[in-house]
């Protein structure tokens, strides 16, 4: 038998060892309840059933999800897999950048917030002496420009520590606030990312507090690294912002609490939540926080230079669009244009046009709003030159003098 299969082609050899029925498949259970599959092959079937490339260390077969040798003893199982990152992990590793260990890197920092007459809400204790950072909306009425919260907060820790504190900062545009609690013994803290780092994909772990919930973890992905609020909510109030969209879920009582990383950083404040909807959720991103938080030491508040220019990103669909409105529409192939000019605003004054094209600002090229927002910075009463062009190609230079002004919009 073994001599006639070493004369078959490979397919035939398998063909034949089913026909002589040689290849014994077979499982038992011993007392312990404990099932084991396994295939028997006599030795000589078994070495005439090598293939010419294949070496005798060949005897590891494969049934279904199971896997066993040919000598009916079960290998060990390979451990190897990946973490939730999808970085690999070696035989006999423990992964390391996983959901639970990023919730236990954040977990002690993330406060549970009471504020009476308002309401419960979370937040993030960022550094050893006791700063809190969290939502504004949990304190004040985001409708009321200006407004801010003079009272105390009653704040619980994972460890179960209470405090009492002020409420330092509030910027209601951001929807970002500051608390300051002092205590005698050490305080956890949390690491602050980077969220220009995140990509869509990114596995993400949420962190708070919902319906009175304390120290709950969820986690999803990043379904959108900066989704512009003028997508969200277009003419509204949040006219200017980009925000991480996230799946993880958020409840009433999330709000203020971080979005983290894998390496356990936070990368967010968790703020918005669609409700005609699941899995639509949105954190401010860290890094545009971090700026909050340099004007709170700087100013004391958010200093916002006002326009009073409304301002929309220009694409090649949106260009031809136009061109084929309006031919004498400027030549150019990226830039942002200008419907609207508010009348007698800083924009008014230093003479934008409804239909101009902004291409550079402050001597710097630049293609969208939020280019524009950081070159104005708090440069409040600063002269800033702007280069637009206008119908017929014609290109204008135009000297424009911020005021500061606690309407959100441009």
């Amino acid at each position: 038998m073994a001599h006639l299969l070493r004369k078959l082609s490979s397919p035939d050899r398998i063909v034949a060892v089913a026909a002589a029925g040689s290849a014994l498949l077979y499982a038992n259970t011993s007392g312990d309840s404990k099932w084991r599959i396994v295939v028997s092959i006599p030795t000589p079937i078994s070495e005439a059933l090598l293939l010419p490339w294949k070496t005798k260390e060949w005897d590891h077969w494969h049934f279904g999800m199971y896997s066993f040798k040919s000598d009916g003893s079960v290998p060990p199982p390979d451990i190897r897999k990946d973490d939730a990152s999808g970085v690999p992990i070696a035989a006999g590793e423990r992964p390391t950048r996983t959901y639970a260990n990023a919730f236990a890197k954040v977990g002690p920092a993330v406060v549970h917030i009471f504020v009476p007459n308002k309401g419960q809400f979370s937040g993030t204790i960022i550094d050893k002496d006791g700063t809190i950072l969290t939502c504004a909306h949990g304190l004040v009425d985001l409708q009321k420009f200006g407004d801010s919260y003079k009272g105390k907060v009653h704040i619980t820790l994972q460890d179960g520590r209470t405090f009492e504190g002020p409420v330092v900062n509030v910027d209601v545009h951001s929807d970002i606030a500051i608390i300051k609690i002092n205590s005698e013994t050490p305080l956890p803290s949390a690491q602050l990312g980077s969220s220009s780092k995140v990509q869509p994909g990114d596995c993400v772990i949420a962190v708070g507090s919902p319906h009175l919930l304390k120290s709950t973890v969820t986690a999803g992905i990043v379904s959108c690294a900066a989704r512009k609020s003028s997508e969200m909510r277009p003419g509204g109030w949040r006219e200017y912002r980009e925000y991480i969209q996230t799946d993880c879920s958020f409840n009433p009582g999330n709000s203020g609490g971080p979005l983290v990383n894998m390496d356990g950083e936070v990368i967010g404040v968790n703020l918005l939540k669609t409700r005609s909807a699941d899995g639509l959720n949105f954190a401010e991103p860290i890094d545009s926080v971090i700026k909050i938080m340099d004007q709170f030491k700087k100013n004391g508040r958010v200093v916002r230079p006002w326009l009073g220019v409304k301002m929309i990103e220009l694409n090649d669909v949106i260009i031809s669009q136009l061109k084929q409105r309006d031919v004498s529409f400027p030549n150019v192939k990226k830039g942002i244009l200008v419907p609207m000019v508010t009348p007698g605003s800083p924009g008014e004054r230093a003479g934008f046009r409804p239909g101009d094209v902004v291409s550079e600002f402050d001597g710097k090229t630049v293609e969208t709003v939020k280019e524009v927002i950081e070159i104005v910075g708090d440069r409040v009463g600063e002269p800033l030159k702007v280069v637009v062009k206008r119908v017929k190609d014609e290109q204008v230079i135009l000297t424009v003098i911020p005021e500061e002004s606690s309407h959100p919009d441009m």
